[in-house]
């Protein structure tokens, strides 16, 4: 006969499993609520949070308890409770996979990198860009190496982050003193402030010709509750105007001239009428391009009657004479040119940033005599009440790039960069930054 009594003690008598409390500090606690209120977050990690929370409650909740409250099984519950207190934190990621062995070879690896990083005319291909099927003939045709799909150099390429497809533009400064006159210009601004007090103003100017003067067909009608602003697509076409501006980097102030053209009288009329706006000080350092109005003889002629010295033309005749005596360091008014394609450096063109954002990018003007009015007026009340000294924080030294690798979630996982924009909550929480070595000031 069955003795069910026996065999419900023996099911009674055997011990069961307890699950391992989990004690949370008041920073892992609110990592964990941050993780599951991100919108970034992953919800296969905010399920794994919420089931470290609830077993970190104080009631103390079993395994099955927890699964049935969040709609999954007991297992599952015990496996993530065990890996955040052998681990921590990071133990709630998935763990490495090993996945299939890699069937291409090392060196055919780096074949394919090598064929990618070289021009197609390099490798004896009629192309001039790649392709994934130009890489993979060129590998077959010219390296003998065995077929390769087109799907495994995609992923080769990505691994190393290596796009053979995209090209940008690059211009190289030909200068051979580029880093002197970066170092010289640069110099002058650092120092605007304090020399402005010791009788000396550093000027950057610049010109922004043709600005086009355009009339919408229709009114531009205004912003609503949940409608933005609306612009006529077409417009009228009224003309071009030259704006002639230059900038007083101690102050922010700016002198200008409005004209139809920029030749050399043009620039020759502006600097007069700058130097009679800015204050008279013992000494003026002008800083512009290369542009051939910029050294005329006109403009010699100008600044050896401003610095009461006699003005031969005949020792002018050509462009290096004439930037050599207005860079003459014994003047009182001294010119400062850009390096070749470094235009960059002179700050005047962050000030026409500044006018394209807030008054040309939306103007709709009737004519060209209301432009001219309504830039005056804009030009007046930026001197009243916005014009300050620009924060300049280029020194002269090579511009290194602050992120050595490029933006790649492989190697965001494995914490070999930390990028901007921000990462995600998760990703700052998971993979920490490389502490990358930075060269002392």
């Amino acid at each position: 006969m069955f003795k069910f009594e026996g065999l419900l003690a023996r099911r009674y008598l055997v011990p069961t499993p307890f699950a391992p409390r989990i004690i949370l500090s008041q920073n892992a606690r609110s990592d964990l609520h941050s993780l599951i209120r991100a919108h970034s977050t992953p919800q296969s990690l905010a399920l794994r949070s919420r089931m470290v929370l609830r077993a970190a409650d104080i009631d103390q909740p079993s395994n099955l308890q927890i699964s049935r409250e969040l709609g999954c099984g007991n297992h599952t519950v015990s496996k993530w409770r065990r890996r955040y207190l052998d681990l921590g934190l990071p133990g709630l990621q998935d763990a490495v996979r090993p996945g299939r062995p890699k069937t291409i070879a090392p060196p055919i690896r780096v074949q394919v990198v090598s064929v990618a990083s070289s021009l197609p005319q390099d490798q004896d291909r009629p192309v001039t860009r790649w392709s994934l099927d130009e890489i993979a003939t060129a590998l077959l045709e010219t390296l003998g190496t065995n077929p390769i799909s087109r799907s495994s150099i995609w992923r080769i390429l990505q691994a190393v982050d290596l796009k053979p497809h995209k090209s940008e533009y690059w211009l190289n400064s030909h200068d051979e003193d580029f880093d002197a006159k970066a170092q010289t210009i640069c110099q002058l601004y650092v120092s605007a402030l304090e020399s402005f007090k010791h009788g000396r103003l550093v000027i950057c100017c610049d010109e922004k010709s043709g600005m086009q003067v355009l009339g919408r067909k229709a009114p531009t009608k205004p912003a609503r509750p949940a409608q933005c602003e609306r612009r006529e697509h077409e417009y009228i076409r009224r003309g071009t105007r030259v704006l002639i501006h230059s900038l007083a980097v101690a102050t922010g102030q700016i002198a200008w001239t409005i004209g139809a053209t920029r030749k050399a009288t043009d620039f020759v009329a502006h600097l007069r009428r700058a130097y009679q706006s800015l204050p008279r000080l013992k000494r003026y350092d002008w800083v512009m391009d290369n542009l051939n109005t910029h050294w005329s003889l006109d403009v010699c002629r100008l600044v050896a009657r401003w610095c009461n010295i006699p003005f031969e033309p005949e020792q002018l005749k050509k462009g290096v004479q004439r930037r050599a005596f207005l860079s003459n360091p014994n003047h009182r008014h001294v010119f400062h040119f850009t390096p070749t394609h470094g235009s960059w450096l002179n700050q005047a063109e962050l000030f026409f940033g500044v006018l394209q954002r807030r008054f040309l990018a939306r103007g709709s003007f009737s004519s060209l005599k209301d432009f001219e009015r309504r830039l005056e007026r804009y030009l007046k009340n930026y001197n009243a009440r916005h014009a300050h000294p620009y924060r300049w924080t280029y020194t002269g030294e090579p511009l290194i790039r602050d992120t050595p690798f490029s933006r790649t979630r492989r190697q965001q996982r494995h914490g070999r960069a930390g990028f901007s924009p921000r990462p995600k909550r998760f990703e700052r929480l998971l993979y920490s930054s490389r502490p990358y070595r930075r060269r002392a000031a």
